[in-house]
């Protein structure tokens, strides 16, 4: 995936009420930009100033012209918008890069399934179960290789647990697709002291047949793209 405006750098001078950014960009003026990732952002923005790159908007409707997209945090590179994990999920399935879920015909997005929920990726073949990917972004790594979700508690991602395990009992494949975004992981791992809920629901998913895969991502300030394959490291 290629941005389709180029990016634009600054400095993170703060992030607050989770939708919003303060930052100075290269150019020396001072903006507030949209964060679009309501999640904590644990382990990725510390309070000192750090390097980021922005999506510019030329909208005369939107309320901020200004979308923050990547945040470096050391030597690497993250992508923070939430926007962004399913097309990327998509472009992996599509073009093979995910063995795992390999061979179908047809991906259609956002299809309604279960309790009023919509699934990320419905994965269609003749003569095969239908597949339901739920999509995962990842972001948070506190242990240096090890990638982890979720960042703050989730209780919609149970929730789609639950529901991917009767998709399984129903005859149906279920699968969870946690992509990182980033490439600096080497194993991913639930956070289970931040959601033991969540952590629970996905060992019950698991025991009803429900699968789970990750893969990360090559970030630049041009594009993103599916990346390596990583270890699901869960017991």
């Amino acid at each position: 995936m290629t941005f389709q405006s180029p990016l634009v750098g600054g400095t993170l001078l703060r992030r607050y009420k989770r939708f919003l950014a303060d930052v100075r960009l290269d150019d020396g003026r001072e903006i507030t930009a949209h964060c679009p990732n309501p999640g904590s952002m644990l382990s990725l923005v510390d309070g000192s100033p750090q390097r980021v790159w922005l999506t510019p908007h030329d909208d005369p409707k939107r309320k901020l012209q200004w979308t923050l997209e990547l945040l470096s945090v050391g030597d690497t590179l993250v992508c923070i918008n939430t926007m962004r994990p399913n097309a990327l999920a998509q472009q992996a399935i599509a073009e093979g890069l995910q063995p795992d879920l390999a061979g179908y015909d047809e991906i259609r997005r956002e299809v309604k399934y279960g309790q009023n929920s919509r699934i990320d990726l419905l994965l269609t073949a003749p003569g095969r179960p239908d597949c339901y990917v739920e999509v995962k972004g990842v972001t948070m790594s506190r242990d240096r290789g090890a990638l982890e979700f979720p960042d703050s508690v989730t209780k919609r991602g149970a929730k789609h647990l639950d529901e991917l395990a009767e998709m399984v009992r129903q005859g149906h494949r279920a699968v969870m697709f946690y992509l990182a975004m980033r490439d600096d992981g080497r194993s991913f791992r639930l956070a289970e002291d931040i959601d033991p809920a969540y952590a629970a629901a996905f060992r019950l998913a698991r025991d009803a047949g429900v699968e789970a895969v990750a893969q990360a991502c090559v970030i630049s300030p041009e594009a993103i793209y599916p990346g390596r394959l990583i270890d699901v490291d869960i017991d």
